[in-house]
């Protein structure tokens, strides 16, 4: 018995000697790979407002009709908060014929939470709009150099689409050739993968979207809110836009925005690795839908609990799948007994839901985790009281 003892301890010290290394070796390609936050001070308001302005002006319609918008997904993986935030932002507004579309019809998986059914496919969207989309918005997916996506896009271009890549979007406009000689903004861990990738391109600091003829980027995920209010300001007027951030709980959606305090160092990447490794403490939890459930808060919900690595989000609902406001179906099951819940505030407006998520998140796990689910989401992070009324 001693003996047994004594080998299960030196193989076990063994394999924990081999995931740290592996997990220092990790952490320095991570940091590698995330590149250095660029030096320069944020531009002042009049700069913003004159940024915003050329984004605005670049985006208005150019032909006559009720704008079509096509949000594109990937079947097999498109990013949470990309997809649902964008769609249903501009499904509220009103302004455009808003159509979520895929290489095939059907189910859609999001990362790192939920999934989607009865989206359509492109061949069903090129039949109903053979003229094209005026506007393409292009989540992060799983894969960015998928052929059917990047050779779509480049049709619909051709067609005269502007096309707008939000958060690592960006990586697939890349790859459809979209991005060369053209500035550009990204979320910050794949600026350095953009610039290797388009050494004709030009990274833009500090600002939350940028337009280049007709192609446009933002920064990471949370960017998808300023930038969808810039869009539907450009199509239906400042007054529009502001209705819609009022309800959103956005005071501002003008592209400022402080590049340098989203990066990479040796503490977030080690608590990152440190996160992965402690595949133990990973819990399923349950997150309660219903029919009408606002899209939105339901994807920063999600994404944001999701990306702590410690839980893993499941939709349920005893009647199953439930149709959305913005009329996307939330593919749900029933709930397992004693599972945890996210914590959702029905009373709050989307944007002070992430941050009630994000406080409740540090009181859970830590300022270490609330800080790294801040970074991947490229969001400057709730009121510093974590007070909401």
């Amino acid at each position: 018995m001693r003996t047994y003892y004594k080998s299960e301890w030196i193989g076990a010290a063994n394999a924990c000697r081999a995931l740290i290394a592996a997990m220092i070796a990790a952490l320095a390609l991570t940091a590698c790979k995330a590149g250095v936050p660029p030096p320069l001070a944020p531009a002042d308001p009049v700069t913003s407002e004159r940024q915003a302005q050329a984004f605005i002006e670049a985006l208005k319609p150019h032909r006559p009709g009720r704008p079509v918008i096509a949000v594109l997904a990937l079947n097999e993986g498109t990013e949470t908060t990309d997809f649902l935030l964008t769609h249903g932002l501009l499904a509220r507004s009103d302004i455009a014929d808003v159509q979520a579309v895929a290489p095939r019809q059907g189910r859609v998986a999001l990362y790192p939470a939920l999934q989607v059914e009865n989206v359509q496919d492109i061949a069903g969207f090129d039949r109903k709009h053979p003229s094209g989309a005026d506007y393409v918005i292009v989540p992060a997916m799983h894969d960015d150099n998928d052929p059917r996506i990047t050779g779509w896009l480049r049709q619909q271009v051709g067609k005269g689409a502007r096309i707008i890549g939000v958060c690592a979007g960006g990586l697939v406009l890349g790859q459809a050739g979209l991005l060369d000689g053209h500035r550009f903004a990204s979320h910050w861990y794949y600026r350095s993968t953009l610039a290797e990738r388009h050494p004709g391109a030009t990274y833009v600091p500090h600002q939350r979207y940028v337009v280049d003829r007709g192609v446009a980027t933002t920064t990471g995920i949370t960017a998808s809110i300023p930038a969808m209010l810039a869009l539907v300001e450009a199509i239906g007027g400042r007054e529009k836009a502001k209705t819609l951030a009022a309800e959103l709980g956005v005071s501002s959606w003008n592209p400022a925005h402080d590049s340098s305090r989203f990066g990479l160092d040796a503490g977030r990447a080690w608590t990152y690795m440190v996160n992965k490794a402690a595949f133990w403490r990973h819990e399923r939890w349950s997150m309660d839908v219903r029919d009408g459930m606002d899209d939105i808060a339901l994807a920063l919900a999600a994404d944001a609990w999701a990306r702590t690595g410690r839980v893993t989000v499941d939709a349920v609902s005893a009647s199953g799948p439930v149709r959305l406001r913005s009329g996307l179906v939330l593919a749900a099951h029933p709930a397992a007994e004693a599972a945890p819940h996210v914590p959702m505030a029905t009373e709050l407006k989307p944007l002070q839901q992430l941050d009630r998520g994000l406080c409740e998140i540090g009181q859970r796990f830590g300022a270490a985790q609330r800080e790294w689910v801040m970074l991947e989401m490229e969001y400057p992070g709730p009121a510093a009281d974590c007070a909401f009324g």
